[in-house]
């Protein structure tokens, strides 16, 4: 008999708090347990996020997971699932935010942005510098205040829903869906000042 689906979740979900306190612990072999768990969401949610970057990435979903598994299983501790799933997607901004940086060094080619040859004819100014304009944006914002930023990193780079987000972050739906308004208000000022 299959198990209904809320308690497999439940059953992954308790699984894997169960291995991150065992990697807490200092088990050496819980690592090698956590990524099968997890992966697959991991991946969705690089997938989603890699999805809202501009056409001609070079890093692709596969590789941002595993640079953000790898930035995790370091010295970290998480108390929980959502706690592990925080600390992703703030990984996979910051990987997001360095490869960007490291795209405008001249040694990566700078300011020069790559072209097919039909856009070449009718090429526009203008460096890419959206995830680093929205990367300071957030820094600001993060100051002034963290809670609705959180949210914000939770669901623009974990690809989180907004009620997905709020449940993390235990606030309301609705309260999630006003902060977000706010949020997106506010860096939305703060870029086009920029």
């Amino acid at each position: 008999m299959t198990p209904p689906v809320g308690s497999v979740t439940l059953g992954c979900m308790s699984d894997v708090t169960g291995i991150l306190s065992a990697i807490e612990h200092g088990d050496p072999h819980a690592a090698e347990k956590l990524l099968p768990l997890v992966y697959d969401e991991l991946r969705k949610l690089a997938a989603e996020r890699m999805a809202r970057e501009k056409p001609g990435q070079t890093l692709d979903a596969t590789a941002l997971v595993h640079e953000a598994y790898l930035r995790l299983v370091g010295d970290q501790q998480f108390d929980n699932r959502g706690h592990f799933f925080a600390a992703a997607a703030e990984a996979m901004r910051r990987i997001l935010v360095d490869y960007a940086r490291r795209k405008r060094r001249p040694k990566h080619g700078g300011e020069r942005r790559r072209v097919s040859l039909d856009e070449a004819l009718c090429l526009l100014d203008g460096p890419n510098d959206d995830v680093l304009a929205l990367h300071e944006a957030l820094e600001k914002f993060a100051g002034e205040d963290p809670a609705k930023a959180e949210l914000v990193k939770l669901h623009c780079f974990a690809g989180l829903s907004l009620e997905e987000a709020g449940r993390l972050l235990g606030i309301s739906h609705r309260t999630a869906k006003r902060h977000w308004s706010y949020s997106r208000a506010w860096l939305y000022a703060a870029i086009r000042d920029a």
